[in-house]
């Protein structure tokens, strides 16, 4: 039987909308873009693949600082869609990562819209969603709340951003490990 615990070569990270003018109305969007900025060091460290969306990206603006920055090298369709996969060019992308690829680390906004729209178009792909539940939130505290619950009881696994950082580190002490640590302290 194969194990149930993460395998970085089994991942990839998606991110998902975290836009000024989104992220200005986000229930606690500086903590929720502080664990976007950790999740995407650690993937470029471990080696997931990074794939990201922006929602009208012309009426919602680029992502927010420090944010921004760190998106040159990572592929980011701009979608009118809520569910990720059904955008042509992101689900493009999607088909295309390794065949290994079975688990789809979600982070950004809005939990109860496109978090879930696209958990629901993973799992439809045969791909489980992994909800980084500090790494997504809503305008709302309850929407987020009640998102996550929704996610729970579709088959999402949902779990914070250190429950999953180490679960695909495995151990303390190799390079990966030490070269993570800054951003998890």
């Amino acid at each position: 039987m194969e194990s149930r615990l993460l395998k970085p070569e089994h991942c990839y990270l998606h991110i998902i909308d975290p836009q000024e003018r989104l992220m200005a109305h986000i229930h606690d969007a500086g903590a929720v873009a502080d664990t976007i900025r950790k999740m995407v060091r650690c993937a470029e460290i471990i080696g997931i693949p990074i794939i990201a969306n922006t929602q009208y990206k012309k009426g919602l603006g680029p992502y927010v600082e420090p944010l921004e920055e760190l998106m040159a090298e990572v592929p980011r369709p701009d979608k009118t869609e809520f569910n990720a996969l059904a955008n042509p060019e992101t689900g493009a992308l999607v088909n295309s990562l390794p065949a290994s690829v079975n688990r789809a680390i979600l982070v950004g906004v809005e939990t109860h819209i496109c978090i879930y729209q696209t958990a629901m178009g993973l799992l439809d792909k045969g791909i489980t969603p992994w909800i980084v539940a500090d790494g997504v939130s809503s305008r709302t505290a309850v929407n987020r709340d009640l998102g996550l619950a929704r996610l729970r009881d579709i088959g999402a696994v949902v779990g914070p951003a250190e429950m999953i950082i180490y679960e695909l580190l495995k151990k303390a002490g190799t390079a990966e490990f030490k070269a993570v640590l800054p951003y998890i302290l």
